[in-house]
């Protein structure tokens, strides 16, 4: 069963590059960058568009299982966005939080070492501070975009709290897509940016009550927040080709809990969303 299984996920891993040999499309191939950081270097990846540029840029934080997976540099999920992306003329860049700290997945709380609110919005800063370096990025056209536990990190270094002569120019906009909001919420959550918070109406990992909720409460004293809470979609509606499975033993989850899959309608919906959020 255990085989028949670990088959399954590789076969769903190995889809979008199937997808796109049959379609005779290479998968765009990222930089490897080491950026220098507070007691070591962050790892991290970097699609970039062909030219000189200056290009508008997009940060984007994976979830609590990491940026690689299966022998690849970037999980397929990431990859997906990332050339998404890259067509629309934006560079994406990746830092890779567990990786650059030689540590494995933090999705169970026994794991965790890495924080979404501490070393991730370090990370943050620390991959804004170079960008605004680089002659090809557009230093005011930096944006977030973050899945799970790195969309709780972007809603971490959004708040008001976070400004200090440490950032430089502030980010354009911010997405968020299924962040654990239940901190964030009680501790009444606002944003310095246009931020939009994406989540499935039956995700059993994060919490669309509280993503709800957060957003409601920073209303009049924030920048602009708008969530989308998606009918029928679970925990990763925007996976790529990714039947609803339950990822048991992965996540601190209760019985019966722990959903995660595509779900069409809504992976096709925040396409179009998050494209016309970060161009704003």
């Amino acid at each position: 069963m255990r085989l028949l299984s670990a088959l399954s996920v590789v076969a769903i891993l190995a889809a979008p590059l199937a997808a796109s040999a049959a379609a005779g499309k290479s998968p765009a191939t990222p930089d490897q960058v080491d950026i220098p950081r507070a007691n070591g270097v962050l790892h991290g990846f970097l699609y970039k568009p062909d030219g000189n540029g200056p290009f508008a840029t997009v940060i984007a934080l994976h979830g609590c299982e990491g940026l690689t997976g299966h022998g690849e540099q970037i999980q397929p999920h990431y990859r997906d966005w990332a050339e998404r992306l890259l067509k629309s003329g934006s560079a994406v860049l990746f830092p890779d939080s567990y990786g650059s700290r030689e540590s494995g997945p933090q999705c169970r709380a026994k794991d965790r070492k890495i924080f979404a609110r501490r070393e991730r919005v370090a990370d943050i800063k620390t991959a804004q501070q170079w960008l605004v370096k680089q002659p090809w990025v557009l230093p005011d056209h930096i944006g977030l975009l973050g899945w799970a536990n790195g969309a709780s990190a972007v809603l971490w270094a959004i708040r008001p709290q976070q400004i200090s002569t440490e950032w430089h120019d502030d980010f354009r906009s911010a997405v968020a897509f299924y962040p654990d909001c239940r901190l964030s919420s009680r501790l009444g959550w606002s944003a310095r940016v246009p931020t939009l918070v994406l989540i499935g109406a039956d995700d059993d990992l994060s919490s669309p009550s509280a993503c709800r909720q957060m957003v409601d409460n920073a209303r009049g004293r924030s920048a602009l927040a708008r969530i989308v809470v998606y009918p029928g979609a679970h925990h990763g509606f925007d996976q790529v080709n990714s039947p609803l499975h339950v990822l048991a033993g992965i996540f601190d989850q209760v019985p019966g809990h722990g959903h995660i899959g595509t779900n069409p309608a809504a992976r096709a919906d925040s396409q179009k969303r998050v494209a016309k959020w970060l161009a704003r």
